[in-house]
Formats: structure tokens, sequence, C-alpha cells
């Protein structure tokens, strides 16, 4: 039973990651692995791994983002608030915390379940798993990161 829940798990992150590929190469002027404009395999560009930054910028604007997925639910826009994280200009969402401005490592956007889905990035027929397996809102925000090798959920907790 285990065993069938993860290829079913793995099978939809992986139709979601090839539906947001498609969705990205529509309305961006650059393939997916541009984002962070690095080059591959250069030594000289050997650092840290970006979701290493990433944690540190959903520690320092946890209150925010909480705040702004509590608006989101009570406003009735969604029950399933999502933000994506990223490191270039991205056409999805609403920008809440922009990297330039702040001076941080990554942007933040808020997006719902609902665009998502309207966008073709979570598929009308994958919409149910991926409520099924949907973290409670108020206590892990839900991430979608975009990183040059693709993109994919995560469940970060909010810090008490």
């Amino acid at each position: 039973m285990a065993e069938t829940f993860i290829n079913l798990y793995n099978n939809t992150i992986k139709e979601i990651h090839e539906s947001y590929e498609s969705w990205f190469r529509q309305n961006n002027n650059m393939e997916p692995e541009e984002l962070l404009n690095e080059e591959k395999n250069s030594e000289e560009n050997k650092k840290e791994s970006p979701l290493v930054s990433l944690e540190k910028d959903l520690k320092f604007f946890n209150e925010s983002i909480r705040e702004v997925a509590v608006e989101i639910m009570v406003e009735g826009l969604s029950s399933y608030p999502i933000f994506i994280a990223h490191q270039h200009e991205l056409n999805l969402g609403e920008v809440i915390l922009d990297r330039q401005d702040l001076n941080t490592e990554w942007s933040i956007h808020a997006s719902t379940l609902e665009e998502f889905v309207e966008k073709g990035i979570i598929k009308e027929i994958l919409k149910e798993r991926f409520i099924q397996s949907y973290k409670n809102p108020h206590d892990f925000m839900c991430v979608f990161v975009v990183v040059p090798e693709g993109a994919n959920f995560i469940y970060y907790p909010y810090v008490k």
C-alpha cells in the first residue's frame, strides 16, 4: 500500500513538473535552466545549494508569508495557498517579497491551487491528488520552488 502511494505521488510530481515546464516555456522568454544564469558544471560557479539560502529567506519572512496565507483563506480566495520561490523573473502569482527590493536571495509570489490549475501547471485530473497531499496551511507553507533543474513543491513549517 505504501509503495503504491509513493509511486502515485512520484508520478503526480513528475506530471506537475512536466506541466510546469510546458507552461514556463510558453510564458517566459527563457529556458528553465537559465533561471539562475549559472553555467553548468563550472568549477568557478560551484556554490552552496540554493536551497540553503531559500531556507534562510523562508525563516526570515516566515510571519509575513503566514499572514498572506491566512488572508488568502479568510478572504475566501482559496483554501490552498501556494507560494512560489524563485531567483529570476516569473509570471505566476502576485509578488509579495521581491528579492531586489529586500536584498535577499529569493523572491516570493503568492498564488493558489486554482491559479495553478487554471494555468495548467497542475492538471485538472491531478487536482484531487494534490489536495489529498496538501498539508495543513496553518502549520506549513506550500512552496513551489523553481530552480534551474526544474521545480517542485515543498512544505516548510511555520516557526511558532
